[in-house]
């Protein structure tokens, strides 16, 4: 759960965009919409040359045209295409935030408009509250038994909402984490009038009040149904969030076959800190995986 707080346009870290960037508005299953980005490779190589896509899940009160993502996004785009977009209750997306539970069909949506788009390959790519929500999604839309047919035909049918390739990076491993002095601030936030209040005009961040009901299987429990799609699990020794036993207890959960963990030192705390060498190697994991 990343507070992105970032008050400066986005639109000045930006170089120009490139040929073939579009915008669009997705509506999920639960007909909520949500505000999308697409932008292609600078590297060149569209959907039509067999060509992957990053789709990136950012934190709690992060936003499409935040600094951060954006920079994060303009990273991948040295390496390959890239879609971003606002989670729910965030940026101009509709609804209010479920903090990670129905974000999930948020991503889905995010990852079925890749593969309109012509993109075969998918890596799903999520910093902090985004980190849990793409290990949810992966083990709740599988693409391990894909159906013969959508194959031949180059259409994954059922499986469009499924990743090829799953990164989670600064991700929690369980729920209701309020063991440093940062995600105690975030719970009364979350849980609190008031810090709803906050959130909603000082973070730009609408949560929905009613909490979770019922509780969203938790990041640790769906590890396991991951596999055998790639996982990458990246956490940094000084996050001030969650300390290094959300990432290890992820690791022991997960099949070690087709998992890998990085512990990255000096790194904080999802994108707001991401270096520009480990988006770079995120990067090139991901293009290796698909």
């Amino acid at each position: 759960m990343t507070p992105g707080g970032e008050a400066e346009s986005a639109r000045r870290f930006l170089p120009p965009a490139a040929a073939g960037a579009r915008r669009a508005t997705l509506l999920t299953e639960d007909g909520v919409p949500i505000e999308t980005r697409y932008e292609p490779s600078r590297a060149g190589g569209g959907p039509s040359a067999g060509a992957p896509v990053i789709v990136v899940a950012h934190g709690f009160t992060g936003a499409l045209e935040r600094p951060a993502l954006r920079r994060v996004a303009s990273a991948f785009t040295q390496r390959t295409a890239v879609i971003t977009f606002s989670f729910r209750g965030h940026g101009r997306s509709g609804g209010r935030s479920t903090v990670g539970d129905r974000e999930v069909l948020d991503l889905a949506a995010a990852v079925r408009w890749a593969r309109d788009l012509g993109h075969r390959r998918v890596i799903t790519v999520g910093f902090s509250m985004g980190g849990s929500v793409v290990l949810r999604h992966a083990a709740l839309y599988a693409r391990n038994t894909p159906d013969p047919d959508e194959e031949r035909e180059g259409r994954t049918g059922a499986h469009a909402s499924g990743a090829d390739a799953v990164v989670a990076v600064s991700a929690p491993a369980r729920w209701y984490y309020r063991g440093t002095a940062p995600m105690r601030r975030v719970h009364w936030a979350i849980t609190r009038p008031t810090g709803r209040l906050v959130s909603r005009y000082g973070l730009r961040t609408r949560i929905d009040a009613r909490g979770w009901n019922p509780e969203p299987l938790p990041p640790v429990a769906a590890v396991p149904r991951i596999a055998p799609t790639p996982l990458l699990i990246v956490h940094g020794d000084r996050d001030p969030y969650f300390p290094l036993d959300h990432p290890r207890m992820l690791m022991a959960a997960a099949d070690r076959a087709s998992t890998e963990l990085w512990i990255e030192p000096g790194f904080g705390h999802a994108e707001t800190a991401a270096p520009a060498e480990l988006l770079d190697r995120v990067a090139g994991w991901a293009l290796a995986h698909t």
